[in-house]
């Protein structure tokens, strides 16, 4: 699966700001992913919308996922 599709899946479920994926076999991933839909979330339920975006993939195209997810007041505190 393309960085490029994962993208699409986590932006169609989820209203973000920023998504950056990476990866560098294809199965095996690293995300950024900033949206305010985060805010007030713990970190289990931000895990939770974005595992519901990807689906089925997370059991068929993508073998590791690993991501930090912000919210767009977090993600410039960080800079």
């Amino acid at each position: 699966m393309q960085p490029k599709s994962i993208e699409e899946l986590i932006k169609n479920h989820i209203n973000c700001h920023h998504v950056q994926v990476e990866s560098d076999d294809l199965t095996h991933f690293t995300a950024v992913i900033v949206s305010d839909e985060f805010l007030d979330k713990s970190k289990i339920n931000r895990h939770r919308m974005v595992y519901a975006a990807l689906g089925d993939h997370m059991q068929s195209d993508i073998h590791a996922f690993s991501f930090q997810s912000y919210s767009i007041t977090e993600f410039n505190q960080l800079k």
